[in-house]
């Protein structure tokens, strides 16, 4: 199974969209997976709020766990994950038009009406997962 297919997994089982995109770029990592769940649950709906997508935080966040500095003054890891990251970023961007959840659903899921409007419209399934999908091909890329 390919990481795409795992992130479906991870979602269709109830996992958000950045704890879905996470565990399946993590897994071949040393992170433990009960770990890597409480870590990126908060981080669903751009952080409860409508903004920066969960999807796009996971995939930032395992940039970070891949790439990223493991003491303070390695200046160059800093650089590198940062570049990725902005990569990462403008490539779904291009995909996606924005990184905002709200502008991605075109409703705010943080209010009572944005989640209603998110559920009746099937948002999870009709947007969601492709977004989680992206976010998983792109990540796969670095």
């Amino acid at each position: 199974m390919d990481k795409k297919e795992r992130a479906m997994e991870l979602f269709n089982s109830g996992c958000n969209c950045c704890q879905s995109t996470f565990l399946a770029l993590c897994e071949e990592m040393d992170l433990d997976p009960k770990t890597a769940l409480k870590i990126s649950s908060g981080f669903g709906g751009g952080m409860q709020q409508g903004e920066i997508c969960g999807a796009v935080t996971g995939a930032v966040m395992h940039l970070g766990l891949k790439n990223g500095n493991s003491s303070i003054d390695d200046a160059e890891a800093k650089e590198k994950t940062g570049k990725l990251v902005k990569e990462f970023c403008t490539e779904f961007k291009n995909r996606n038009d924005s990184i905002l959840c709200k502008e991605l659903l075109g409703c705010d899921t943080s209010t009572v009406e944005g989640k209603q409007y998110s559920t009746d419209n099937k948002l999870k399934e009709k947007i969601c997962k492709n977004l989680v999908k992206d976010a998983v091909d792109i990540a796969c890329n670095y």
